[in-house]
């Protein structure tokens, strides 16, 4: 079965908030409804091979993709991935960087880090290699980098796809659909993570250093409100249903981005999650985020809010990396090609053996 209809999608989404128990935060569950909702956002002439039953099924469950590779016990596999997931904003400044000016090529800004590292050894903490068996602990996260360089495969798997449905084979088609989905729901991990305050900050497991305010240093509020806050309280599913706008292409020009460099638009959406912090911590010294007291309506709708701009974002990057594809005139050329040579000669195309 397959739908264009905004307003059947989203019934089907409230329905699995009605049958189910009430859902998590960033843990699976939260990740699965992020996804959930952006696919709900997009709009009716998007491509319905995203909105069929099967290929929603699927997106949402790679939103949680990207935490069970975290399973593997591999120290390479875990320094590639383990970063992905957050960016800790605050640590540019003591290595002599700038939020406003880093290049959107991950292996420059390693470079960049590197240099700051070096240059600035009574600002940055040094690394004790006994606890640096995956060698992340010089590192700051890549997060602003892996959520860009998922778009531009989202864009190239659209540009392939609209040729291969001109000239391609039914298989090819399919696995260019399948490619597509695939691409959607595991992006959808990181863009959510990027709506989960404490994946921006260096307070992401406690408040460190001055602490004025007297906020929470208890390490175990990053695990709270990934997922233990909303697994007790539950997830109030008609005001995110209400407050659900449809998707929109990502006003680029605004942002200092462009076609061809998505990474100013994601720094800002990442700037704008790091303002929630504080306000978090906030919420969580008033008891507000607190698992100790009867519901605060003011924390739910912080958490759930959040997990409602995650959805709102990805399901702009969706639809701008559909609408922004280039066409890929290499694989067309090479799909005429191959259709010429498969094309049974006529006896005029036979060249003349003469007498």
């Amino acid at each position: 079965m397959k739908t264009n209809s905004f307003t059947s999608v989203w019934l089907a989404v409230l329905a699995g908030f009605l049958s189910s128990p009430p859902v998590l935060a960033w843990d699976y569950e939260g990740h699965r409804l992020v996804n959930q909702l952006a696919l709900a956002s997009l709009p009716t002439n998007f491509p319905g091979f995203v909105l069929s039953l099967e290929a929603r099924e699927r997106v949402a469950f790679l939103g949680g993709e990207a935490d069970r590779w975290r399973n593997s016990p591999d120290a390479g596999f875990k320094h590639c991935n383990g970063p992905d997931h957050y960016f800790d904003i605050e640590y540019l400044k003591p290595h002599g960087l700038d939020a406003a000016r880093l290049s959107p090529f991950r292996y420059e800004f390693v470079a960049q880090l590197a240099a700051g590292r070096a240059a600035n050894p009574d600002q940055v903490a040094p690394v004790d290699p006994q606890k640096d068996s995956d060698r992340t602990r010089a590192l700051i996260g890549f997060l602003p980098w892996t959520i860009a360089e998922y778009y531009g495969k989202l864009k190239s798997a659209y540009s392939y796809l609209k040729e291969y449905e001109s000239g391609g084979t039914p298989e090819e088609v399919a696995n260019a659909q399948a490619n597509i989905i695939y691409i959607m729901g595991v992006m959808g991990h990181f863009v959510g993570d990027a709506a989960q305050p404490l994946h921006k900050t260096k307070h992401h497991h406690g408040w460190v250093g001055d602490n004025p305010n007297h906020y929470s240093t208890n390490s175990s509020i990053h695990s709270w409100i990934d997922g233990g806050y909303l697994q007790q309280f539950g997830v109030n599913a008609g005001k995110l249903r209400n407050d659900l706008r449809r998707a929109q292409v990502l006003p680029l020009q605004q942002a200092g981005a462009s076609v061809t460099n998505i990474f100013p638009a994601v720094m800002t959406y990442l700037n704008e999650q790091l303002k929630q912090v504080e306000p978090l911590y906030k919420l969580e010294k008033e008891g507000k985020l607190s698992g100790r007291r009867e519901l605060s309506e003011e924390g739910r709708d912080f958490i759930t809010g959040q997990i409602l701009r995650g959805a709102q974002m990805l399901g702009d990057l969706w639809l701008t990396a559909w609408q922004q594809a280039p066409s890929d005139t290499f694989l067309r050329s090479q799909l005429a090609k191959r259709k010429l040579s498969s094309t049974p000669r006529t006896p005029s195309d036979k060249p003349n053996s003469g007498n």
